[in-house]
Protein backbone atom coordinates (compact mmCIF):
# COMPACT_ATOMS: atom_id res chain seq x y z
CA UNK A 1 0.00 0.00 0.00
CA UNK A 2 1.38 3.42 -1.00
CA UNK A 3 2.03 5.70 1.96
CA UNK A 4 1.12 9.38 1.69
CA UNK A 5 1.33 12.49 3.86
CA UNK A 6 -1.06 12.63 6.81
CA UNK A 7 -2.90 15.64 5.34
CA UNK A 8 -4.53 13.29 2.82
CA UNK A 9 -6.90 12.08 5.56
CA UNK A 10 -8.41 15.54 6.21
CA UNK A 11 -11.80 15.86 4.51
CA UNK A 12 -11.19 12.58 2.71
CA UNK A 13 -14.83 11.48 2.85
CA UNK A 14 -16.96 14.61 3.00
CA UNK A 15 -20.51 14.84 1.69
CA UNK A 16 -23.97 14.75 3.26
CA UNK A 17 -24.47 11.02 2.75
CA UNK A 18 -21.11 10.22 4.32
CA UNK A 19 -21.70 12.53 7.29
CA UNK A 20 -25.15 11.01 7.82
CA UNK A 21 -23.69 7.49 7.69
CA UNK A 22 -21.00 8.48 10.21
CA UNK A 23 -23.58 10.10 12.51
CA UNK A 24 -25.75 6.99 12.45
CA UNK A 25 -23.05 5.16 14.41
CA UNK A 26 -23.62 7.63 17.27
CA UNK A 27 -27.36 6.95 16.92
CA UNK A 28 -26.67 3.21 17.02
CA UNK A 29 -24.24 3.35 19.95
CA UNK A 30 -26.86 5.00 22.13
CA UNK A 31 -28.29 1.49 22.49
CA UNK A 32 -25.40 0.52 24.75
CA UNK A 33 -25.01 3.83 26.52
CA UNK A 34 -28.65 4.57 27.33
CA UNK A 35 -30.30 1.14 27.53
CA UNK A 36 -27.54 -1.20 28.72
CA UNK A 37 -25.23 0.97 30.80
CA UNK A 38 -27.47 3.68 32.24
CA UNK A 39 -31.20 3.09 32.46
CA UNK A 40 -32.23 -0.55 31.94
CA UNK A 41 -29.81 -3.49 32.07
CA UNK A 42 -27.49 -2.18 34.80
CA UNK A 43 -30.55 -1.46 36.98
CA UNK A 44 -31.90 -4.97 36.29
CA UNK A 45 -28.51 -6.43 37.20
CA UNK A 46 -28.27 -4.74 40.60
CA UNK A 47 -31.96 -4.88 41.45
CA UNK A 48 -33.40 -8.18 40.19
CA UNK A 49 -30.41 -10.40 39.39
CA UNK A 50 -28.43 -9.53 42.52
CA UNK A 51 -31.44 -9.16 44.82
CA UNK A 52 -30.68 -12.22 47.00
CA UNK A 53 -26.90 -12.11 46.68
CA UNK A 54 -25.38 -13.57 49.89
CA UNK A 55 -22.49 -11.89 51.68
CA UNK A 56 -21.88 -8.36 52.80
CA UNK A 57 -21.02 -6.82 49.43
CA UNK A 58 -23.90 -5.24 47.50
CA UNK A 59 -24.51 -5.86 43.77
CA UNK A 60 -23.99 -2.12 43.19
CA UNK A 61 -20.48 -2.37 44.63
CA UNK A 62 -19.68 -5.33 42.38
CA UNK A 63 -21.03 -3.35 39.43
CA UNK A 64 -18.80 -0.41 40.29
CA UNK A 65 -15.74 -2.65 40.47
CA UNK A 66 -16.58 -4.35 37.16
CA UNK A 67 -16.91 -1.01 35.40
CA UNK A 68 -13.78 0.23 37.13
CA UNK A 69 -11.82 -2.74 35.78
CA UNK A 70 -13.19 -2.04 32.31
CA UNK A 71 -12.10 1.59 32.65
CA UNK A 72 -8.59 0.49 33.61
CA UNK A 73 -8.36 -1.66 30.49
CA UNK A 74 -9.44 1.32 28.37
CA UNK A 75 -6.98 3.67 30.06
CA UNK A 76 -4.04 1.32 29.48
CA UNK A 77 -4.81 0.24 25.91
CA UNK A 78 -6.56 3.20 24.23
CA UNK A 79 -3.47 5.26 23.20
CA UNK A 80 -1.51 2.35 21.71
CA UNK A 81 -4.67 1.01 20.07
CA UNK A 82 -5.27 4.39 18.44
CA UNK A 83 -1.64 4.52 17.36
CA UNK A 84 -2.02 1.12 15.68
CA UNK A 85 -5.30 2.06 13.97
CA UNK A 86 -3.58 5.11 12.44
CA UNK A 87 -0.32 3.47 11.42
CA UNK A 88 -1.89 0.40 9.82
CA UNK A 89 -4.75 2.33 8.15
CA UNK A 90 -7.34 0.09 9.81
CA UNK A 91 -9.63 2.51 11.63
CA UNK A 92 -12.79 1.20 10.01
CA UNK A 93 -11.74 -2.41 10.45
CA UNK A 94 -11.00 -1.80 14.13
CA UNK A 95 -14.32 -0.02 14.60
CA UNK A 96 -16.10 -2.91 12.91
CA UNK A 97 -14.48 -5.48 15.18
CA UNK A 98 -15.12 -3.50 18.36
CA UNK A 99 -18.71 -2.78 17.33
CA UNK A 100 -19.30 -6.47 16.56
CA UNK A 101 -17.87 -7.55 19.90
CA UNK A 102 -20.07 -5.05 21.74
CA UNK A 103 -23.18 -6.23 19.87
CA UNK A 104 -22.40 -9.90 20.63
CA UNK A 105 -21.94 -9.09 24.31
CA UNK A 106 -25.25 -7.22 24.37
CA UNK A 107 -27.06 -10.13 22.73
CA UNK A 108 -25.49 -12.56 25.24
CA UNK A 109 -27.12 -10.56 28.06
CA UNK A 110 -30.33 -12.42 27.18
CA UNK A 111 -28.87 -15.36 29.11
CA UNK A 112 -28.54 -13.38 32.36
CA UNK A 113 -31.53 -14.69 34.28
CA UNK A 114 -33.07 -13.06 37.35
CA UNK A 115 -31.05 -15.16 39.78
CA UNK A 116 -27.98 -14.11 41.75
CA UNK A 117 -26.03 -17.06 40.32
CA UNK A 118 -26.09 -15.17 37.00
CA UNK A 119 -24.78 -11.93 38.50
CA UNK A 120 -21.19 -12.83 37.64
CA UNK A 121 -22.08 -13.52 34.02
CA UNK A 122 -23.93 -10.20 33.85
CA UNK A 123 -21.03 -8.30 35.42
CA UNK A 124 -18.53 -9.92 33.07
CA UNK A 125 -20.63 -9.10 30.01
CA UNK A 126 -21.23 -5.53 31.14
CA UNK A 127 -17.54 -5.03 31.91
CA UNK A 128 -16.36 -6.43 28.57
CA UNK A 129 -19.04 -4.51 26.69
CA UNK A 130 -18.14 -1.28 28.46
CA UNK A 131 -14.48 -1.71 27.51
CA UNK A 132 -15.10 -2.59 23.85
CA UNK A 133 -17.70 0.16 23.47
CA UNK A 134 -15.45 2.84 24.92
CA UNK A 135 -12.47 1.66 22.88
CA UNK A 136 -14.62 1.83 19.75
CA UNK A 137 -14.87 5.59 20.23
CA UNK A 138 -11.15 5.95 19.49
CA UNK A 139 -11.37 5.04 15.77
CA UNK A 140 -14.86 6.56 15.52
CA UNK A 141 -13.79 9.96 16.87
CA UNK A 142 -10.68 9.82 14.68
CA UNK A 143 -12.95 9.51 11.62
CA UNK A 144 -14.42 12.94 12.38
CA UNK A 145 -11.63 14.57 10.44
CA UNK A 146 -12.23 12.28 7.46
CA UNK A 147 -15.92 13.22 7.16
CA UNK A 148 -15.50 16.95 7.75
CA UNK A 149 -13.43 19.90 6.61
CA UNK A 150 -11.86 22.64 8.75
CA UNK A 151 -14.86 24.81 7.83
CA UNK A 152 -17.56 22.44 9.15
CA UNK A 153 -15.96 20.11 11.69
CA UNK A 154 -17.92 21.78 14.52
CA UNK A 155 -21.27 21.25 12.82
CA UNK A 156 -20.43 17.65 11.95
CA UNK A 157 -19.32 16.88 15.51
CA UNK A 158 -22.45 18.53 16.93
CA UNK A 159 -24.63 16.60 14.48
CA UNK A 160 -23.09 13.29 15.55
CA UNK A 161 -23.52 14.06 19.23
CA UNK A 162 -27.15 15.08 18.66
CA UNK A 163 -27.78 11.84 16.76
CA UNK A 164 -26.58 9.94 19.82
CA UNK A 165 -28.94 11.81 22.11
CA UNK A 166 -31.95 11.35 19.81
CA UNK A 167 -31.18 7.68 19.17
CA UNK A 168 -31.05 7.00 22.90
CA UNK A 169 -34.35 8.79 23.49
CA UNK A 170 -36.22 6.89 20.79
CA UNK A 171 -34.87 3.48 21.80
CA UNK A 172 -35.69 4.16 25.47
CA UNK A 173 -39.25 5.10 24.55
CA UNK A 174 -39.63 1.96 22.41
CA UNK A 175 -38.21 -0.21 25.18
CA UNK A 176 -40.32 1.42 27.88
CA UNK A 177 -43.58 1.31 25.91
CA UNK A 178 -43.08 -2.13 24.43
CA UNK A 179 -41.49 -4.08 27.28
CA UNK A 180 -41.49 -2.22 30.62
CA UNK A 181 -44.51 0.01 31.25
CA UNK A 182 -47.29 -1.27 33.51
CA UNK A 183 -47.64 -3.51 36.54
CA UNK A 184 -48.12 -7.20 37.09
CA UNK A 185 -46.70 -10.30 35.41
CA UNK A 186 -46.96 -8.94 31.86
CA UNK A 187 -45.45 -5.62 30.83
CA UNK A 188 -45.52 -3.21 27.95
CA UNK A 189 -47.81 -2.93 24.98
CA UNK A 190 -46.45 -6.29 23.80
CA UNK A 191 -47.50 -8.01 27.02
CA UNK A 192 -44.09 -9.58 27.64
CA UNK A 193 -43.83 -11.85 30.74
CA UNK A 194 -41.67 -10.52 33.56
CA UNK A 195 -40.89 -13.99 34.91
CA UNK A 196 -37.16 -14.60 35.10
CA UNK A 197 -36.55 -11.06 33.82
CA UNK A 198 -37.65 -12.02 30.30
CA UNK A 199 -38.88 -8.54 29.37
CA UNK A 200 -35.55 -6.90 30.29
CA UNK A 201 -33.53 -9.67 28.65
CA UNK A 202 -35.47 -9.06 25.44
CA UNK A 203 -34.74 -5.34 25.71
CA UNK A 204 -31.02 -6.24 25.69
CA UNK A 205 -31.55 -8.22 22.47
CA UNK A 206 -33.49 -5.31 20.96
CA UNK A 207 -30.63 -2.97 21.86
CA UNK A 208 -28.12 -5.33 20.20
CA UNK A 209 -30.20 -5.45 17.00
CA UNK A 210 -30.58 -1.65 17.07
CA UNK A 211 -26.81 -1.15 17.43
CA UNK A 212 -25.95 -3.64 14.70
CA UNK A 213 -28.54 -2.36 12.23
CA UNK A 214 -27.92 1.36 12.49
CA UNK A 215 -24.12 0.97 12.56
CA UNK A 216 -24.13 -0.57 9.07
CA UNK A 217 -24.27 2.70 7.03
CA UNK A 218 -20.89 3.83 8.34
CA UNK A 219 -19.21 0.68 7.08
CA UNK A 220 -20.89 1.01 3.68
CA UNK A 221 -20.31 4.69 2.98
CA UNK A 222 -17.26 5.86 4.96
CA UNK A 223 -14.04 4.64 3.29
CA UNK A 224 -11.06 3.28 5.16
CA UNK A 225 -8.38 5.85 5.98
CA UNK A 226 -5.37 5.66 3.62
CA UNK A 227 -1.99 4.65 4.98
CA UNK A 228 0.19 7.68 5.74
CA UNK A 229 3.71 8.54 6.84
CA UNK A 230 2.41 10.56 9.81
CA UNK A 231 4.04 8.31 12.45
CA UNK A 232 7.06 6.52 10.94
CA UNK A 233 7.84 3.12 12.47
CA UNK A 234 4.65 2.90 14.51
CA UNK A 235 3.12 0.14 12.41
CA UNK A 236 6.25 -2.02 12.61
CA UNK A 237 6.89 -1.53 16.30
CA UNK A 238 3.19 -1.83 17.01
CA UNK A 239 3.43 -5.56 16.31
CA UNK A 240 4.77 -5.86 19.85
CA UNK A 241 2.29 -4.60 22.43
CA UNK A 242 4.98 -3.56 24.92
CA UNK A 243 7.13 -1.87 22.29
CA UNK A 244 4.09 0.15 21.24
CA UNK A 245 4.45 2.07 24.48
CA UNK A 246 7.96 3.07 23.47
CA UNK A 247 6.51 4.65 20.33
CA UNK A 248 3.75 6.25 22.41
CA UNK A 249 6.15 7.83 24.91
CA UNK A 250 8.33 9.04 22.05
CA UNK A 251 5.32 10.71 20.45
CA UNK A 252 4.20 12.28 23.74
CA UNK A 253 7.68 13.76 24.28
CA UNK A 254 7.60 15.11 20.74
CA UNK A 255 4.11 16.55 21.29
CA UNK A 256 5.30 18.25 24.50
CA UNK A 257 8.19 19.86 22.63
CA UNK A 258 6.30 21.10 19.58
CA UNK A 259 2.66 21.54 20.70
CA UNK A 260 2.11 21.94 24.43
CA UNK A 261 -1.29 23.45 23.64
CA UNK A 262 -2.64 19.97 22.79
CA UNK A 263 -1.23 18.50 26.01
CA UNK A 264 -2.82 21.32 28.03
CA UNK A 265 -6.15 20.78 26.28
CA UNK A 266 -6.08 17.04 27.00
CA UNK A 267 -5.64 17.82 30.70
CA UNK A 268 -8.33 20.54 30.81
CA UNK A 269 -10.83 18.47 28.83
CA UNK A 270 -10.28 15.45 31.05
CA UNK A 271 -11.32 17.53 34.07
CA UNK A 272 -14.34 19.31 32.63
CA UNK A 273 -15.57 16.14 30.87
CA UNK A 274 -15.61 14.43 34.26
CA UNK A 275 -17.78 17.28 35.51
CA UNK A 276 -20.15 16.81 32.56
CA UNK A 277 -20.39 13.09 33.32
CA UNK A 278 -21.09 13.89 36.97
CA UNK A 279 -24.07 16.05 36.00
CA UNK A 280 -25.79 13.09 34.34
CA UNK A 281 -24.62 10.56 36.92
CA UNK A 282 -26.03 12.41 39.92
CA UNK A 283 -28.77 14.45 38.26
CA UNK A 284 -31.52 11.86 38.80
CA UNK A 285 -30.50 11.33 42.43
CA UNK A 286 -30.65 15.07 43.14
CA UNK A 287 -33.95 15.42 41.28
CA UNK A 288 -35.71 12.91 43.54
CA UNK A 289 -33.99 13.40 46.87
CA UNK A 290 -33.45 17.18 46.89
CA UNK A 291 -35.99 18.79 44.56
CA UNK A 292 -38.95 16.48 45.08
CA UNK A 293 -39.31 15.19 41.51
CA UNK A 294 -41.57 12.11 41.52
CA UNK A 295 -39.88 8.81 40.66
CA UNK A 296 -42.27 8.40 37.73
CA UNK A 297 -41.20 11.79 36.33
CA UNK A 298 -37.46 11.13 36.37
CA UNK A 299 -37.58 9.33 33.02
CA UNK A 300 -39.57 12.22 31.55
CA UNK A 301 -36.97 14.69 32.79
CA UNK A 302 -34.21 12.47 31.38
CA UNK A 303 -35.88 12.48 27.96
CA UNK A 304 -36.37 16.26 28.06
CA UNK A 305 -32.75 16.75 29.16
CA UNK A 306 -31.46 14.66 26.26
CA UNK A 307 -33.61 16.58 23.79
CA UNK A 308 -32.33 20.00 24.89
CA UNK A 309 -28.74 18.69 25.05
CA UNK A 310 -29.09 17.45 21.46
CA UNK A 311 -30.50 20.78 20.29
CA UNK A 312 -27.70 22.55 22.13
CA UNK A 313 -25.12 20.40 20.34
CA UNK A 314 -26.61 21.27 16.94
CA UNK A 315 -26.64 25.01 17.65
CA UNK A 316 -23.25 24.93 19.34
CA UNK A 317 -21.74 23.24 16.29
CA UNK A 318 -22.57 26.26 14.13
CA UNK A 319 -20.94 28.65 16.61
CA UNK A 320 -17.98 26.25 16.81
CA UNK A 321 -17.24 26.78 13.12
CA UNK A 322 -17.64 30.56 13.38
CA UNK A 323 -15.91 31.39 16.66
CA UNK A 324 -13.82 28.29 17.29
CA UNK A 325 -14.49 25.38 19.68
CA UNK A 326 -12.79 26.97 22.68
CA UNK A 327 -15.29 29.85 22.79
CA UNK A 328 -18.19 27.37 22.71
CA UNK A 329 -16.68 25.25 25.50
CA UNK A 330 -15.93 28.29 27.69
CA UNK A 331 -19.44 29.68 27.22
CA UNK A 332 -20.98 26.27 27.90
CA UNK A 333 -19.00 25.66 31.08
CA UNK A 334 -19.79 29.19 32.32
CA UNK A 335 -23.49 28.65 31.60
CA UNK A 336 -23.47 25.33 33.49
CA UNK A 337 -21.73 26.92 36.48
CA UNK A 338 -24.30 29.75 36.63
CA UNK A 339 -27.25 27.34 36.38
CA UNK A 340 -25.67 25.06 38.99
CA UNK A 341 -25.25 28.03 41.36
CA UNK A 342 -28.96 28.81 41.04
CA UNK A 343 -29.85 25.18 41.73
CA UNK A 344 -27.69 25.29 44.84
CA UNK A 345 -29.94 27.90 46.46
CA UNK A 346 -33.35 27.19 44.89
CA UNK A 347 -35.81 24.43 45.78
CA UNK A 348 -38.85 22.67 44.40
CA UNK A 349 -39.66 20.63 41.26
CA UNK A 350 -40.42 23.68 39.09
CA UNK A 351 -37.04 25.30 39.76
CA UNK A 352 -35.30 22.00 39.00
CA UNK A 353 -37.13 21.67 35.70
CA UNK A 354 -36.23 25.24 34.71
CA UNK A 355 -32.59 25.41 35.75
CA UNK A 356 -31.89 21.68 35.33
CA UNK A 357 -32.95 21.83 31.68
CA UNK A 358 -31.13 25.15 31.22
CA UNK A 359 -27.98 23.48 32.52
CA UNK A 360 -28.28 20.50 30.17
CA UNK A 361 -28.60 22.85 27.17
CA UNK A 362 -24.86 23.50 27.61
CA UNK A 363 -23.78 19.86 28.02
CA UNK A 364 -24.14 18.90 24.35
CA UNK A 365 -22.12 21.85 22.95
CA UNK A 366 -19.32 21.28 25.48
CA UNK A 367 -19.02 17.61 24.56
CA UNK A 368 -19.23 18.14 20.81
CA UNK A 369 -16.79 21.08 20.75
CA UNK A 370 -14.28 19.24 22.92
CA UNK A 371 -14.25 16.53 20.25
CA UNK A 372 -13.91 19.04 17.42
CA UNK A 373 -11.11 20.96 19.22
CA UNK A 374 -8.94 17.85 19.45
CA UNK A 375 -9.78 16.83 15.88
CA UNK A 376 -8.63 20.25 14.67
CA UNK A 377 -5.31 20.29 16.55
CA UNK A 378 -4.33 16.62 16.13
CA UNK A 379 -1.40 16.02 13.76
CA UNK A 380 -2.98 14.83 10.47
CA UNK A 381 -2.89 11.05 10.27
CA UNK A 382 -2.47 10.61 14.03
CA UNK A 383 -6.00 11.39 15.18
CA UNK A 384 -6.48 7.86 16.50
CA UNK A 385 -3.54 8.17 18.85
CA UNK A 386 -4.74 11.58 20.07
CA UNK A 387 -8.24 10.31 20.77
CA UNK A 388 -6.69 7.33 22.51
CA UNK A 389 -4.94 9.80 24.83
CA UNK A 390 -8.26 11.64 25.11
CA UNK A 391 -9.85 8.45 26.48
CA UNK A 392 -6.92 7.72 28.80
CA UNK A 393 -6.73 11.19 30.34
CA UNK A 394 -10.48 11.14 30.85
CA UNK A 395 -10.22 7.85 32.71
CA UNK A 396 -7.28 9.10 34.76
CA UNK A 397 -9.37 11.83 36.44
CA UNK A 398 -12.77 10.10 36.40
CA UNK A 399 -12.68 9.86 40.19
CA UNK A 400 -12.92 13.64 40.69
CA UNK A 401 -16.66 14.32 40.32
CA UNK A 402 -17.88 11.24 42.25
CA UNK A 403 -15.34 11.79 45.04
CA UNK A 404 -16.05 15.50 45.49
CA UNK A 405 -19.81 14.93 45.27
CA UNK A 406 -19.59 12.33 48.03
CA UNK A 407 -17.24 14.47 50.14
CA UNK A 408 -19.52 17.52 50.20
CA UNK A 409 -22.59 15.38 50.90
CA UNK A 410 -20.71 13.83 53.85
CA UNK A 411 -19.13 17.08 55.09
CA UNK A 412 -22.42 19.05 55.18
CA UNK A 413 -24.70 16.06 55.79
CA UNK A 414 -26.88 17.27 52.93
CA UNK A 415 -27.24 15.83 49.43
CA UNK A 416 -27.76 19.33 48.02
CA UNK A 417 -24.17 20.11 49.00
CA UNK A 418 -22.97 17.57 46.45
CA UNK A 419 -23.70 20.20 43.79
CA UNK A 420 -20.73 22.16 45.15
CA UNK A 421 -18.44 19.25 44.32
CA UNK A 422 -19.71 19.10 40.72
CA UNK A 423 -19.36 22.87 40.33
CA UNK A 424 -15.78 22.75 41.59
CA UNK A 425 -14.83 20.19 38.93
CA UNK A 426 -16.40 22.37 36.21
CA UNK A 427 -14.67 25.50 37.56
CA UNK A 428 -11.26 23.81 37.68
CA UNK A 429 -11.77 22.49 34.15
CA UNK A 430 -12.68 25.99 32.96
CA UNK A 431 -9.64 27.54 34.69
CA UNK A 432 -7.36 24.97 33.05
CA UNK A 433 -8.92 25.64 29.65
CA UNK A 434 -8.71 29.45 29.69
CA UNK A 435 -4.91 29.66 29.13
CA UNK A 436 -5.10 27.18 26.23
CA UNK A 437 -4.72 29.07 22.98
CA UNK A 438 -7.79 28.65 20.79
CA UNK A 439 -8.02 31.77 18.65
CA UNK A 440 -6.56 29.93 15.65
CA UNK A 441 -8.67 26.78 16.08
CA UNK A 442 -11.74 27.53 13.96
CA UNK A 443 -13.25 26.84 10.57
CA UNK A 444 -11.51 28.48 7.66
Amino acid sequence: MTERAGDITVGQATGRATVLAWGFWDWAGAAFNAVILTFVFSVYLTDKVGEDLPGGISPSAWLGWALGAAGLVVAVTAPVAGQWFDATARRKLALGLLTSLTVLVMAAMFFVHADYHYLWLGLALLGVGSATFELSHVPYFAMLRQVSTPANVGRVSGFGWAMGYFGGIILLLISYAGFIVGKGDYRGLLGVPTEDGLNIRLVAVLAAVWFAGFAVPLFLFVPEVPRTTADPGAAVRGRSFLRSYGVLFRDIRELWRVDRRTVAFLLASAVFRDGLAGVFTFGAILAVRVYGIADSDVLLFGIAANVVAALGALVGGRFDDRTGPKAVIVASLAGMIVCGAFLLVLSGPLMFWIFGLALTVFVGPAQASARSFLARVSPPGREGQMFGLYATTGRAVSFLAPTLFGFFVWAFDAERAGIVGLLLVLIVGLMLLLPVRGDDVRGR
